[in-house]
């Protein structure tokens, strides 16, 4: 049984409404007799970067769908930036970066090809767009694969072209989905430095199975396990090592209290 103590708020989390940017509340979604999630409710303050955690098919990646539109829920409603994304979702898409997990790209275009046509969307031209670009190319390392068609990169690129992607149109929250999948230890480190740079004026809610990543960019870690919330808490709540958290996180997966 998880205890009121696991679950409640992080201090940084004591915001008051105009500063919450992302926020769950009590998002079910149901299959049939299936329930994916049940009553998640959680809120992220201005300029935090939180870690959303769970075992495969908790779900989470269920739960970042409903945050940003992609799916509807069965109860509840998301909200980002103060904008219901049910209701809103016009105004709620403009204040958001989305990577979702193997998120789809047009693999006949190239990273440049793409992402013009994805600002362009978003209303971005002129001198506006070609500076967005230049800054996602850099941030993101495309440069090497600018003019390449996008179905010949490999998995570590294309997983940057949707990063760059979601970053293209500068949102204020950005919802990442195993955002360092398919890259190698460089590219994770130049991720996370990136994440860490964006937190300064950015609200991020990151999800990922890798607890180093946790410790090194996230200050706040949700924890899910079988559609259920178990944890909301400060990163250190977990543990001061990466085996501390290891054990912290099968505790809290497992049913045992």
């Amino acid at each position: 049984m998880t205890s009121t103590a696991e679950l409640r708020p992080a201090d940084e989390a004591s915001a008051t409404s105009s500063d919450v940017m992302i926020e769950a509340r009590g998002l079910s979604k149901y299959y049939g007799d299936f329930a994916a999630t049940r009553d998640v409710s959680f809120t992220v303050p201005r300029g935090q970067v939180c870690a959303f955690l769970g075992p495969n098919g908790a779900g989470k990646s269920t739960t970042m769908k409903m945050l940003t539109g992609f799916l509807a829920p069965s109860e509840g409603e998301a909200f980002l930036a103060g904008c219901n994304v049910s209701t809103d979702r016009i105004a709620a898409s403009e204040r958001l970066g989305y990577l979702p997990e193997n998120g789809p790209l047009y693999s006949e275009m190239t990273p440049e090809g793409m992402l013009q046509y994805a600002g362009r969307v978003r209303g971005l031209s002129g001198s506006s767009l070609r500076e967005r670009l230049a800054f996602v190319a850099d941030k993101c390392s495309l440069g090497e694969v600018w003019r390449k068609p996008i179905a010949k990169l490999s998995r570590g690129f294309r997983q940057r072209v949707g990063m760059a992607n979601s970053l293209l149109h500068d949102p204020d929250v950005l919802i990442l989905d195993e955002p360092t999948s398919g890259l190698d230890p460089n590219q994770v480190q130049g991720v996370r430095e990136l994440i860490s740079e964006l937190s300064r004026t950015k609200t991020i809610l990151l999800s990922t199975h890798i607890l180093q990543e946790v410790r090194a960019v996230c200050s706040r870690v949700v924890m899910i396990n079988s559609g259920r919330l178990v944890f909301d808490g400060p990163t250190s709540d977990l543990g001061d090592s990466e085996v501390a958290m290891e054990d912290k996180f099968r505790t809290l997966t497992s049913g045992r209290s």
